[in-house]
């Protein structure tokens, strides 16, 4: 079964879906791969003026299939880890920030740790009512995950707090912070973000484009661009200590509370 499933109608909208509901959308290095290739498609195609990110199952995305991703112990050198994190999961997110189009994310159930990777980048967020949003690494002792949008999208504080404790930051928290453009009833998610997607399409295409170039640009002029640079290393400076500790780069626990998800 394909884990990633692209349809584009003739309204202008492409969607773009994961597809690996039995592990609730955990993302292993050939699913981030097969998604980057189908958001380039749909960036390149002139028929698509707006991008709708979604998933199959209960869960937007547990994260990184951690079963996947990794060496054995003693196989496994921090330049490994530095090098297939900047490709698949910096690099990644930011060109999908700075697709020319705009891209909606509907986000259902659990989005954890590398789930926000891939509904933070998009231009909008719709949530449904049972929506989650979670960044537990500092579990694994690591400050959080590789994409930095924390402190942009919650402001310092939430931020902070949300990485300190672990806790999920519910859909509602999340529109009030400004995260989440809005919140609807979870049979209404698709009908909701699709809704919006057609009425953005509506726009001159052109015009969409320069307005997210404005937006984005503007963020990278108040320092997103470096900050996200900057934190990403001390991200791996985790994965360091990690590997002088224990011979390997994570702990269990986090994979423990992906479990519960099945």
């Amino acid at each position: 079964m394909d884990q990633i499933l692209y349809d584009a109608g003739d309204d202008g909208v492409a969607v773009v879906t994961l597809n690996r509901p039995e592990a609730a959308n955990a993302q292993t290095m050939a699913l981030l791969d097969d998604l980057d290739a189908a958001l380039t498609r749909a960036a390149r195609d002139e028929g698509v003026k707006v991008i709708v990110l979604r998933a199959n199952g209960r869960h937007f995305s547990a994260g990184h299939d951690l079963k996947d991703r990794w060496p054995g112990p003693g196989e496994i050198t921090l330049e490994w880890i530095y090098d297939a994190e900047t490709r698949r999961y910096l690099e990644y997110a930011l060109k999908w920030r700075n697709i020319p189009k705009p891209t909606v994310a509907a986000v259902q159930g659990k989005c954890i740790a590398a789930g926000l990777m891939l509904c933070w980048p998009c231009d909008l967020i719709v949530a449904a009512e049972n929506a989650e949003f979670s960044d537990p690494v500092v579990h694994m002792g690591i400050g959080g995950v590789e994409y930095h949008g924390h402190t942009w999208e919650l402001g310092a504080r939430k931020a902070k707090e949300i990485l300190f404790t672990g806790r999920p930051l519910s859909a509602r928290e999340a529109e009030q912070v400004g995260m989440v453009n809005r919140v609807v009833p979870l049979g209404e998610l698709d009908a909701s973000a699709l809704e919006l997607a057609r009425q953005i399409a509506a726009m001159p295409s052109f015009g969409l484009r320069q307005a997210k170039r404005a937006v984005n640009q503007t963020q990278d002029v108040q320092g997103f661009y470096a900050a996200l640079q900057a934190v990403f290393d001390i991200h791996q400076t985790g994965h360091g200590n990690a590997l002088s500790v224990s011979g390997f780069p994570i702990l269990t626990r986090l994979d423990e509370m992906k479990q519960k998800l099945k």
